[in-house]
């Protein structure tokens, strides 16, 4: 693959890299950052990307690494609302109601221990394979489940229970 042709496979991976840079570094600033660094590692590291890979899988690991070394881990929480200027927009406005229920799961999100983010963003946000999710995480395909299902039933639980602590409609009975 020419380095032209591989320059432009990248481009047309990078908002998939700033959905999954947001996870990662939990604020816009600092996801813009990572996916810079990954594009200039990739970029850099061109002649080691295997022809028939596959290239978003790569690049994720890449993020991954760069992630992981930089000691992003102790930065302060952020809101995830920044994601939501990257994602596409709903076709109707959403209700109070939708967005206090999609506040509650980010919230819930954001509190899973990293891996299990990792893991469960990696699913819902990216549509990625299992077998791929585990290479981008350097981790066993069995851990990466693990985390997976632990993550999914952690979110579950925490989100249940934010909804309980939801304050009733006037009028309604609790």
């Amino acid at each position: 693959m020419s380095r032209r042709s591989q320059t432009e496979e990248m481009t047309a991976h990078l908002r998939s890299l700033k959905r999954y840079a947001l996870v990662l570094a939990r604020n816009s600033a600092d996801a813009d950052d990572l996916v810079q660094e990954t594009l200039l590692r990739a970029l850099s590291a061109a002649e080691t990307f295997r022809e028939g890979a596959d290239m978003r899988v790569w690049l994720f690991r890449i993020m991954h690494n760069a992630h992981v070394s930089s000691g992003r881990r102790a930065q302060t929480r952020a809101a995830y609302l920044d994601a939501q200027s990257t994602l596409e927009t709903p076709a109707a406005p959403a209700t109070q109601h939708d967005r206090l229920e999609v506040k509650a799961v980010i919230e819930a999100l954001d509190r899973l221990p990293e891996p299990q983010r990792e893991a469960v963003a990696l699913m819902a946000l990216e549509d990625i394979r299992y077998a791929d999710a585990a290479k981008v995480l350097g981790v066993p395909l069995g851990t990466f489940m693990s985390r997976i299902s632990r993550g999914r039933e952690a979110l579950r639980r925490l989100v249940e229970g934010a909804g309980r602590n939801q304050p009733t409609p006037e009028g309604a009975k609790a």
